[in-house]
Formats: C-alpha cells, structure tokens, sequence
C-alpha cells in the first residue's frame, strides 16, 4: 500500500489515464475528484463489497430436495 500526503488542488496520477484530484480537506474529511476512461468501473469501497456478497450469494449452490418418492402418480 502507498500511502502519500496531498493538499487541496494537487493530484495523484494512477497510470496514464486515471486521475485523483484532491478537491478539499475538512477535519477527517477528503473530498476527491476521480478523473478516468468511461471503461473503468469506480465504486465506494462499501458498495464493491456489497455487490462481491450480492454475487457470492447468487453464485452459491441452492440444496434441493431430490427424494422423488411419492411424487410421481402410480
């Protein structure tokens, strides 16, 4: 993990084409500005996860019930 110090109006370049611009610091609170190509995914850190969960869940084998006795007519 790299870990750097900025202040408002400076950026941070990751690659060629995506760029954080630091747009205010209050207190605890950064407010960035997220410049990058329309084919890169951005999300919140607690929305990714989420949605790894959500796909984790729907991914997951549901047990069903295969005893087929009594279910078919005689």
């Amino acid at each position: 993990m790299l870990v750097l110090t900025r202040k408002p109006k400076q950026q941070i370049m990751i690659g060629d084409d995506i760029v954080l611009n630091i747009v205010e610091v209050q207190g605890d609170n950064v407010r960035i500005a997220i410049d990058a190509p329309r084919s890169v995914k951005i999300y919140r850190g607690e929305i990714y996860h989420a949605i790894q969960e959500e796909n984790k869940q729907a991914a997951a084998p549901v047990p069903m019930n295969l005893d087929l006795k009594g279910a078919l007519p005689k």
